[in-house]
């Protein structure tokens, strides 16, 4: 668990520094589209290579830290830049909500209150995997320029639906702090690290992703 914390704390760094400078980049003025595509498709493709070279993730979840943040800068920007009369703090309030329910979800793991059973993260899989077809769903269907207004107004039931998914990614923590048990204790290689980081990176990203788009939702509301 030290040795995954201290990877995690250096992509943390890694994204910080790239998340400030797009950040930057926004509020100069400048055109931060290309910094947006260039960390969502970057990312992307150096999560699957990870995924599939796990032995890989020494050298590249740092760059999977960097391409993230130079995406979550420019857009959390954005936001800040949009609900700056009905809510100033709306990032930094993000950001203290992603790592509440991070902290949270650890002890909640680590006193056993919730476990990762098998069953738990069938559960959990599936869930996840549902979302991600959703998510899949809207961009097509976008794509063909057919709004699915629900998914972005502030009805209750767009709140409803941010709620669950803002749930079932903080529950995916858990199941990020099982494997990092269960591969120390199996005595997995020490590149595992770098691996278990790397996951936990990501769930921390949509974690603080939904968030945003939560208390942006909320705060349309006012």
């Amino acid at each position: 668990m030290r040795g995954t914390m201290n990877k995690f704390g250096f992509m943390l760094l890694m994204l910080l520094g790239s998340a400030y400078y797009s950040w930057k980049e926004f509020a100069e003025g400048g055109n931060v589209t290309p910094l947006i595509w260039t960390g969502i498709i970057g990312g992307f493709i150096t999560a699957i290579i990870i995924i599939f070279k796990k032995e890989w993730a020494p050298y590249l979840a740092p760059l999977y830290g960097l391409l993230e943040g130079l995406f979550l800068g420019a857009i959390s920007a954005a936001y800040n830049n949009a609900f700056a009369a009905q809510a100033p703090n709306i990032v930094i309030d993000a950001v203290g909500l992603t790592f509440g329910t991070a902290i949270a979800m650890y002890f909640l793991y680590t006193f056993k209150v919730i476990k990762a059973t098998e069953r738990f993260k069938s559960v959990i899989i599936t869930a996840t995997a549902g979302i991600a077809v959703f998510y899949l769903i809207t961009l097509i269907m976008g794509m063909f320029h057919v709004n699915l207004g629900f998914m972005y107004d502030s009805s209750p039931l767009s709140i409803g639906i941010s709620l669950v998914i803002v749930v079932i990614a903080a529950l995916n923590l858990i199941m990020d702090f099982d494997m990092v048990e269960q591969g120390s204790a199996a005595g997995a290689p020490k590149y595992m690290e770098w691996y278990c980081a790397f996951g936990l990176m990501v769930t921390i990203v949509w974690l603080y992703m939904e968030i945003l788009r939560l208390l942006s939702k909320l705060n349309s509301r006012k």
